[in-house]
């Protein structure tokens, strides 16, 4: 049922005997089973109790988990000299645990289905190749892939085939959890792919990303970051000054009847809730034919950022983007576009030459339906397994101080082609 652990789960009585009791919790785990970024540094915390059931139990679902802690149906049970009158309480999931400490979940756990990441979706050998051929690098903390464009990162209505998926079917080596996500990428978009390989890892860069967005304004100008994320993108025309900021808040707008929404930029004095989206860019290479190669960096990390700024406010929107830039697009006279509806409607999900019906070759702006031309070319983040090694020998840890991975991922061939016949 529980994979490895499953021999050392015992039942014990509690009024009725229908607990199933999880090992206790060791004192390293009670000191720093998961951690924090606060200004650059990394903090050891305690583990709460919904922690713990996930590290303990990681092929129950984790929705079932979070659904045991709301109907109130996990327990703890603390040390005692006498095991036979110990006393039984409710534990909520955010509760921290203390050494020693044990969880208890109810006997019904042991009939409920379990993940099994490797027969998951079930998944063909070609399949499987295919996704291995996009690790670029891999520590005991950290994958990272380079995501071809035209494959989601996450699951979804209608959506079969997603990077977390799959990744969890062939990407977990000899670890029993699966790889998990830790920022996004749009479906079209391509490049540089983080995921977590523990519960540990995976909370560091969640905090480490949702840091850097939090405090962006104090990473302006500044050329050391303790995150740094650059995009190669394909404009349409060529921005008024060749390097600058992008400070233009963001908000979500309803469109076509409720059947859809877009991201625009707001006024912050308006009643619309926004976001503060701040991307640095500079011109990498001009094409006589009025393309410009930029590059792309975002201190912020908001829901179609790049593409909203490079459209309304650079007013060089990106090519491939028909949902920011279809007026553009029309005007510009190069493409054919009366048969274009959608991105995904494109010509090259048609052809399926490659797994999961991806063709990577099609899409260049030699051909009449060019796809996203937006790239997460290159990542720089502090070496996590480093960080961690040293948070536990120590109370804690300057991100700064960690020597940086540099992680740098290839265009596609459709984007290396656009980038041939541009110069």
């Amino acid at each position: 049922m529980f994979g490895a652990l499953r021999s050392q789960l015992v039942t014990r009585q509690c009024n009725t005997n229908k607990w199933v009791t999880l090992p206790p919790v060791t004192a390293s785990a009670a000191a720093t089973a998961t951690v924090e970024v606060k200004e650059n540094r990394v903090l050891p915390r305690p583990t709460t109790a919904l922690k713990w059931v996930l590290q303990c139990c990681p092929n129950l679902p984790r929705a079932l988990v979070h659904k045991l802690f709301r109907l109130r149906q996990v327990r703890i049970a603390s040390p005692a000299p006498d095991p036979h009158h110990q006393t039984f309480k409710r534990v909520a999931a955010k509760d921290t645990l203390n050494t020693g400490d044990r969880i208890l979940l109810p006997q019904s756990v042991k009939q409920t289905p379990t993940h099994d990441h490797k027969h998951h979706s079930q998944l063909t050998t070609p399949e499987i190749n295919f996704i291995r051929t996009l690790l670029i690098y891999k520590d005991p903390a950290i994958l990272v892939l380079n995501k071809p464009p035209g494959m989601p990162v996450q699951g979804g209505i209608n959506i079969k085939r997603s990077m977390d998926v799959v990744a969890a079917s062939c990407l977990n080596y000899e670890y029993s959890q699966p790889p998990r996500l830790v920022h996004r990428l749009d479906r079209d978009c391509s490049g540089i792919l983080v995921m977590g390989r523990t519960q540990t890892s995976t909370t560091l860069l969640h905090s480490i990303f949702r840091e850097k967005t939090s405090r962006a304004l104090d990473d302006i100008g500044k050329e050391k970051r303790i995150l740094q994320r650059k995009y190669w993108a394909l404009v349409l025309g060529c921005p008024k000054r060749p390097k600058g900021l992008v400070t233009a808040s963001l908000g979500k707008v309803v469109v076509d009847n409720g059947r859809s929404d877009r991201i625009t930029i707001v006024d912050k004095s308006t009643l619309m809730s926004s976001q503060h989206a701040i991307t640095e860019y500079r011109m990498i290479a001009s094409s006589s034919k009025g393309y410009t190669w930029l590059e792309l960096s975002p201190l912020t990390g908001r829901k179609h950022q790049l593409r909203v700024h490079c459209a309304e406010v650079l007013g060089t929107p990106i090519v491939g983007d028909y949902k920011y830039g279809w007026q553009a697009h029309r005007k510009w006279g190069h493409f054919d576009l009366s048969n274009v509806k959608d991105s995904c409607e494109e010509e090259h999900h048609r052809e399926e030459t490659l797994p999961f019906g991806l063709n990577l070759n099609k899409g260049s702006i030699s051909e009449t339906h060019p796809r996203l031309h937006l790239h997460c070319k290159k990542i720089v983040l502090p070496d996590i397994s480093r960080a961690l090694q040293n948070v536990q020998s120590s109370s804690n840890c300057d991100l700064s101080l960690v020597e940086g991975l540099e992680l740098v991922a290839d265009l596609p061939p459709y984007m290396q082609r656009s980038w041939d016949l541009t110069h």
